[in-house]
């Protein structure tokens, strides 16, 4: 069946369309966007879905994201996405703004135990059993004209996530409803939260090996390489690639001979940035030991294993009792947050980052399985 389209091309036409879509319940959103040589991506169409008609918004025609934005923060319409962090960076580099309410089509799967991290095709042929086209995904979305090819993929993308919704929908208790909410509003709260350059360190592999004098130098090539990305708009590893920062930290080169030894490094950036490198390490090693940063956190022994077993057990139980997929109930992560706030012998607290309904659910029964002694 053919899909009903139309092109947003003006400013006017979308004003006057978002107008229509905030009488709405939901939409569904979708993006296509660039980011080969890029650190921020380029948005390269926008499409949204009514259930009735697939509209497709050219970014290269709109100056004016004002009414957009007031869409996307509009709580009384749902907006309905799949697996959409990256989506959600297109939008908020583009309109400023963030998809509220925020429903996200990959989270109902797990939700309804249809399945976990499902991509979007397969999650189209289990519920709708309809085979979506391939072929497109890496296709130069900027181009203009799109070919027909581009112009159907992205249309039905629209299309069929907003049936995904309708279908998904009455399948949800008002609890999993709630829940997938506010995961999609947990989404949007990590989305804000931009990275701190400053802090860009604790990030990087092995760093906990480092000594304090070590972590100073550390600190200052992962800020530099953290604002330069930013600001030169390239991906991190075009600038300073990510294997070479722990060797550069705890080698600290003097010259640019030693430099171009270390691990990874490019030849182009010792070009480029190899003096700026190496006064950034003989600044950051001088620095006064009262500011060096504190030792990170090693990561958790091999012993712990068994502990991370019991905790999931929990969560295993929760997700058989609830009917929802096993991962999506805890996360590795906040496991091992848990642990780390009092391994090996406790006492233990959950962390910040467990929260919501898994927090109120879990929370006690996690810590009452570290408490008992195998």
């Amino acid at each position: 069946m053919a899909i009903t389209t139309q092109w947003v091309l003006d400013d006017e036409h979308l004003a006057r369309l978002c107008t229509e879509w905030r009488q709405l319940p939901f939409v569904a959103l979708d993006t296509e966007f660039m980011r080969v040589d890029t650190f921020y991506p380029i948005a390269a169409l926008l499409q949204v879905g009514d259930g009735r008609c697939a509209y497709l918004i050219d970014p290269l025609q709109i100056s004016d994201w004002s009414a957009f934005a007031g869409l996307l923060e509009d709580q009384a319409v749902v907006k309905v996405l799949h697996a959409c962090s990256e989506d959600l960076e297109v939008f908020l580099r583009l309109t400023g703004s963030l998809p509220v309410p925020l429903f996200d089509t990959q989270l109902a799967a797990g939700y309804l135990n249809i399945g976990f991290s499902m991509g979007y095709s397969r999650l189209v042929q289990s519920v709708l059993n309809i085979e979506l086209p391939k072929g497109e995904t890496r296709s130069d979305w900027l181009q203009r004209p799109l070919s027909e090819m581009q112009v159907q993929y992205a249309a039905e993308d629209a299309q069929h996530l907003a049936e995904l919704y309708q279908a998904l929908l009455p399948k949800l208790s008002e609890e999993k409803f709630a829940w997938i909410l506010e995961d999609g509003a947990e989404l949007v709260a990590n989305q804000r939260r931009e990275t701190d350059p400053a802090e860009a360190y604790r990030d990087v592999k092995q760093a906990w090996r480092l000594k304090p004098r070590q972590l100073a130098v550390l600190r200052a090539l992962a800020c530099w390489r953290e604002t330069q990305a930013r600001k030169r708009n390239q991906p991190r590893n075009r600038v300073l690639r990510e294997a070479s920062l722990w060797p550069l930290a705890r080698t600290q080169p003097g010259d640019l001979v030693s430099l171009a030894r270390i691990e990874d490094m490019h030849p182009r950036t010792v070009r480029q940035d190899g003096e700026t490198l190496l006064e950034l390490i003989r600044a950051a090693a001088a620095t006064p030991e009262q500011e060096w940063p504190a030792v990170l956190p090693e990561p958790l022994p091999l012993e712990a294993s068994k502990l991370l077993k019991k905790l999931r057990a929990v969560g295993q139980r929760a997700a058989i009792d609830l009917d929802i997929a096993p991962e999506l109930v805890l996360r590795k992560k906040v496991l091992e947050a848990l642990l780390k706030t009092g391994y090996p012998d406790g006492p233990y607290q959950l962390p910040d980052s467990f929260r919501g309904w898994r927090r109120e659910r879990l929370g006690q029964s996690l810590l009452d399985a570290l408490e008992k002694k195998s």
